[in-house]
């Protein structure tokens, strides 16, 4: 790998494809993804055509030998890490009577802890070249509450805590640590999980004060900006990207 070095979790679908797809005009990437698919391989490749570098770790982020994987990738580039996109997580639907304390310790291992175990991978390489961005991706749902959500949400919420206490410890490093919290993404997966597509597009939009569905590449355009050496001053946001949704 020649070029700076940006490490992207959960890049092989959705906003986190969508992410790799965009930074990899200006960096050389690590890439995680659940699983070695023709996702991740269609993301490799969008890379490639900018020239990007590429390296895969695949399985999963709470797993221990996954974690192993990606830190001695991460060592190995110690000196050209750049960036660290924290997105790997999970969207589980779970009535507040059916979640028992396994489950929400399994919510806040996915949606929390896992971002803490790859940020806690990439500070000594940031600290030592003295220069890092970090962005975790965080949801719009913790402002607003959402029914069958409780675990995601109170890890999410964790989230943008540990993002404002990190901001604080390592700006000194010239290191700035931010979430974004994305809101109503168009991604091809609702199509099979709503039940009524269609009116489910409608009741949001009204939700919005942009009239259309926000896209994977509106996350990734914020993400590249706050991944940039122009946005050395911004530390400790939380960034809405959900179309005035949280105005509602």
């Amino acid at each position: 790998m020649s070029r700076p070095i940006a490490v992207i979790t959960g890049a092989g679908t959705g906003i986190g494809a969508a992410i790799a797809t965009r930074l990899s005009a200006d960096f050389d990437l690590v890439l995680t993804h659940r699983h070695d698919d023709t996702n991740l391989a269609a993301v490799v490749d969008a890379a490639r055509r900018h020239s990007a570098q590429t390296h895969t770790v695949t399985g999963d982020l709470t797993a221990a030998d996954t974690q192993t994987a990606l830190r001695a990738t991460i060592e190995q580039h110690a000196t050209q890490l750049t960036v660290l996109i924290s997105n790997a997580g999970a969207y589980p639907r779970i009535p507040w009577s059916q979640t028992d304390l396994n489950a929400l310790r399994d919510q806040l291992e996915l949606n929390l802890v896992t971002h803490a175990t790859v940020i806690r991978a990439t500070t000594a390489a940031f600290i030592s070249n003295n220069y890092g961005r970090i962005v975790a991706v965080s949801s719009v749902m913790t402002q607003l509450g959402r029914i069958d959500l409780a675990g995601y949400i109170a890890a999410k919420s964790g989230l943008e805590g540990l993002v404002r206490a990190l901001a604080r410890e390592l700006g000194p490093h010239n290191i700035t640590v931010n979430t974004v919290r994305p809101g109503s993404i168009e991604v091809p997966a609702e199509h099979s999980v709503v039940p009524d597509h269609q009116a489910m597009v409608r009741r949001q939009l009204d939700r919005q004060c942009i009239k259309r569905r926000g896209q994977p590449s509106d996350v990734a355009a914020a993400i590249a900006f706050l991944a940039s050496p122009e946005a050395g001053f911004i530390t400790g946001q939380a960034i809405n990207i959900d179309g005035g949704w949280h105005l509602s």
